[in-house]
């Protein structure tokens, strides 16, 4: 980061609300600007539904309004996900087949959308393709899964010498925060209430890193642009990119 600059890393706070629609948005007007000045930019990162956004847009999903917010937020806080998920089974049956029905984020937002507009979240999802006004080459990394896993379970034990447990010690009062329904901060705040000792609560951490990783993968793997490559064939990775550029 001290070489290249980057966008939208540090420009929120735990309460800002924030979604893969905005992010699109935003995206979009930041590259109408600096594809003036730049012949290319470099979209980073895992979060699928982000990269998507901007890769092949997003359906027009109403804003939420702060009343509909704060009350599903209460909500999930004094009934719990489980009930909500079989109200939203109720209201919208084909999206709750298909939601992530552990990811508290996606299961309140589809309910959300369904008590304020009446309507089942499905009907807004019609997953059409937006043109871009812009070439998109993808490239995906790789490793063998054990490799993967040891430099995940290594990274986890580096966050932890360099003050994850603390981090999250100042989190705590804000714990029912989306922002912080995170791999890292709930396996800590578990062990703050005393559900498990500080040694499970990091080994939880790296399970439920390396789940995530499984589950970027997957979905990765369905998409037939992306050229894989391991992260230390670079030159692999530019001849690829420099061949589809030109």
């Amino acid at each position: 980061m001290r070489e290249v600059k980057h966008y939208f890393v540090g420009t929120l706070g735990i309460s800002d609300y924030y979604s893969a629609s905005l992010y699109e948005q935003q995206v979009m007007e930041l590259l109408e600007h600096e594809f003036q000045t730049h012949d290319y930019a470099l979209l980073s990162g895992g979060s699928m539904m982000y990269i998507d956004a901007v890769c092949d847009g997003i359906d027009d999903i109403p804003t939420i309004d702060d009343q509909t917010r704060e009350t599903m937020k209460r909500r999930l806080k004094d009934e719990g996900l489980e009930a909500l998920c079989e109200e939203l089974k109720r209201l919208d049956p084909d999206y709750y087949e298909i939601v992530d029905r552990q990811n508290p984020r996606r299961v309140v937002h589809a309910l959300e959308i369904c008590t304020m507009t009446g309507k089942t979240y499905t009907s807004f999802r019609k997953r059409s393709k937006k043109e871009r006004p812009f070439r998109i080459i993808k490239t995906g990394l790789d490793r063998p899964r054990e490799e993967l896993y040891q430099r995940i379970n290594a990274r986890v034990d580096k966050m932890m010498e360099e003050g994850l447990l603390d981090e999250a010690r100042q989190m705590y009062p804000m714990r029912d925060m989306n922002a912080l329904n995170t791999v890292g901060y709930k396996e800590l705040f578990d062990y703050f209430e005393g559900r498990w000792p500080l040694e499970e609560a990091v080994e939880r951490i790296k399970g439920n890193t390396r789940r995530y990783a499984r589950k970027q993968l997957t979905w990765y793997k369905k998409d037939e642009q992306i050229r894989w490559f391991h992260p230390d064939d670079k030159t692999a990775i530019m001849n690829y990119i420099s061949q589809d550029y030109e």
